[in-house]
């Protein structure tokens, strides 16, 4: 939503929101006291507590909110949930994601500590959900990050560790200078499965060696995206229907409780390596 009218407009029966991060807090609850469904794009909020007063509001007012990680319904993320639900990896024991892109060199926003720039909430949150994914959603027992700081105040490259409850150990590494694999693997006890770059937007999955390739829907050559696979958003705008279709108050596959903690993982690693925001200090 860039338009302020357009989240009280009758003709609306859904609002994507979709500004500056700092922007997101104010436009969802414009948006849920104008009565009208949020898909907001991640992160869904700069700080847990931005995050917590969003969902309270769509909750209090019955209405349906979603933070936007597209990742998470494209048929080769679909189809790695359904693999991990079978148990065909076995027991999961390691998981391994790292996004990195030069962002510095063509997105002004990513270095502006204005705008809650940096590699953590516009890239370590596509590491995390991942993680969260094969976690089942669990809270991590520990969390250590370590992190360069970039000139402008922002964070550069930053790596965390995770420990969950059972052993699972996963680690993810997000860059706003440095190009790395973009790639997500999961190891379990009877074999492992990788996402290839770039893991945020995928097309193929590869099982014990064995590849799947999933094409995109087909588009017209006249029609211009910004970035790879953009034609992959109408996975996430097709799952939002049928949720509203169905009734349904929040994603059954990114749950809000979720999104909390997403945002509550990324808030400890920016603590850990020392980088706030104006909204903590709120």
């Amino acid at each position: 939503m860039k338009d302020p009218d357009v989240g009280s407009s009758p003709l609306a029966d859904v609002v994507y929101v979709a500004p500056q991060h700092p922007q997101h807090l104010g436009a969802v609850l414009q948006c849920l006291a104008a009565g009208k469904p949020v898909l907001c794009e991640k992160p869904l909020g700069v700080t847990t507590a931005e995050v917590r007063e969003m969902v309270a509001a769509a909750r209090a007012r019955g209405l349906f909110l979603m933070e936007a990680i597209w990742t998470r319904f494209f048929p080769a993320a679909e189809e790695l949930r359904a693999l991990l639900s079978q148990g065909i990896l076995g027991e999961v024991r390691l998981v391994r994601v790292d996004f990195g892109i030069e962002l510095e060199q063509f997105l002004d926003r990513s270095t502006d500590w204005a705008q809650a720039g940096g590699g953590l909430l516009d890239l370590g949150i596509y590491c995390i959900q991942y993680i969260s994914m094969v976690a089942g959603g669990r809270r991590p027992e520990k969390i250590h990050a370590v992190g360069l700081l970039h000139a402008k105040g922002v964070d550069d490259t930053v790596t965390t560790v995770l420990q969950y409850p059972g052993g699972l150990q996963a680690s993810f590494s997000c860059s706003i200078t440095t190009k790395l694999s973009n790639s997500f693997t999961v190891f379990g006890s009877k074999g492992e499965a990788e996402i290839p770059p770039f893991m945020h937007c995928p097309t193929e999955l590869v099982v014990n060696g064995k590849s799947t390739q999933f094409p995109l829907p087909k588009v017209a050559d006249t029609e211009k995206f910004n970035f790879s696979n953009s034609i992959g958003m109408v996975y996430e705008a097709q799952h939002v229907r049928q949720c509203l279709l169905q009734g349904l108050k929040e994603s059954p596959v990114m749950p809000l409780a979720e999104s909390e903690l997403l945002a509550d993982i990324l808030e400890e690693a920016r603590r850990q390596i020392g980088l706030r925001f104006l909204q903590d200090r709120a």
